[in-house]
């Protein structure tokens, strides 16, 4: 005769086991409900420059002052009185590629004496007859002495007085935006840890130095005769 290994389960046993398993269930779907919203969901990333040309990317004036060289995006205006931005715009025939929240990614390089920067949440409103853009925030590149904000500042917010990167040498930049929370890193390493306040105060003429509700357009700059900055393996990846 063979002794069961098991004995049989009970009608209240099974009962009792399914209210368990019915609890377990509710308790694991109210925890996923209430994953903090800080934790984002990540799409891959996505290359805005193919290093040949500068297909998906459109100035807003002096288009001559953008060209591709060896592999990479050459930024050098020649016009004294103004300023030139090469904005991201897919294959719209109008308007600019938007990018709420993010992660973005570029290496960059800087003749000595130059000055240029990496917009977010713009767009092509002028400021000033100079046409710097009135609206999103700017990272700073920078290594001319004249300048005080250096590379990797977020200008006018969080500005460093002193070099942080040899800009002569290719060195990465990061710049990530969840919803109010703007994050830059020079080499991977975190430079800038900014949270917009609910009522941010601005220095007169940057009064659009804000976040903006629906994202906005992605911009490289060029800034002048004397500036000469070069820009590649840029690319991006959206966060929900």
């Amino acid at each position: 005769m063979h002794r069961l290994l098991f004995p049989p389960v009970s009608r209240s046993s099974e009962i009792r086991l399914s209210s368990q398993w019915q609890r377990s269930t509710v308790l694991s779907i109210l925890f996923l409900l209430t994953i903090p919203s800080f934790l984002t969901a990540e799409e891959e990333w996505k290359s805005l420059f193919n290093g040949k040309d500068l297909t998906g990317w459109r100035t807003n004036i002096l288009p001559e002052s953008f060209s591709v060289e060896n592999g990479a995006i050459k930024a050098h205006c020649k016009d004294e009185k103004r300023k030139s931005h090469l904005f991201y715009v897919g294959d719209k025939a109008e308007g600019f590629v938007q990018f709420k929240n993010f992660e973005l990614e570029a290496m960059v390089r800087a003749e000595p004496g130059s000055n240029s920067g990496i917009f977010f949440h713009t767009d092509d409103t002028p400021r000033d007859d100079k046409e710097h853009l009135r609206n999103g925030y700017e990272v700073q590149i920078n290594n001319n002495e004249k300048e005080k904000r250096k590379t990797g500042s977020l200008y006018a917010i969080e500005d460093f007085g002193e070099a942080l990167v040899d800009e002569s040498q290719w060195f990465k930049v990061g710049i990530k935006v969840v919803d109010k929370r703007i994050t830059v890193y020079l080499n991977d390493k975190l430079i800038v840890d900014y949270t917009e306040p609910e009522n941010p105060e601005r220095p007169k003429n940057r009064e659009g130095r804000l976040l903006r509700p629906d994202g906005g357009a992605i911009a490289l700059q060029s800034h002048d005769a004397d500036s000469v900055v070069y820009f590649k393996d840029i690319r991006i990846r959206k966060l929900d």
